[in-house]
């Protein structure tokens, strides 16, 4: 049995992207997805705010919900897929839960989330 698990794990490891990518539940992000359109390629950004995360290793995945014409949108991409170009954090959020399903029944003002100020390792890191 233990081989099995060893061997399930090379063959993942082989999947997974060198740089992984840094975001959290509650996070506003720009997701760029490569598009293929006969054989021309095109960057699609999505907008959201990420509302789950799920999944581990290369069955990864997470949820981005925006809101759109009045409607609620929500996609769940793959986190380790090669159609996800990047994934960039314009705004982080302060959340005490690790799904935001509850932003679903909100609209208008009630969906703000709070904005959590950057730790101190991350300001180095990005500056």
């Amino acid at each position: 049995m233990r081989n099995r698990q060893e061997l399930l794990k090379s063959v993942e490891q082989s999947s997974l992207r060198e740089n992984p990518l840094k975001f959290d539940i509650g996070d506003t992000v720009d997701v760029h997805t490569r598009i293929l359109e006969g054989d021309k390629e095109r960057i699609q950004i999505f907008n959201g705010v990420v509302i789950a995360r799920s999944g581990g290793g290369s069955r990864e995945n997470f949820t981005v919900r925006r809101i759109v014409a009045g409607e609620g949108v929500e996609r769940t991409f793959p986190v380790h897929s090669p159609k996800v170009a990047e994934v960039v954090v314009l705004r982080h959020a302060r959340v005490r839960r690790a799904k935001l399903f509850y932003l679903r029944d909100r609209v208008g003002k009630a969906t703000r989330l709070r904005e959590r100020r950057a730790r101190v390792g991350e300001v180095e890191a990005q500056g």
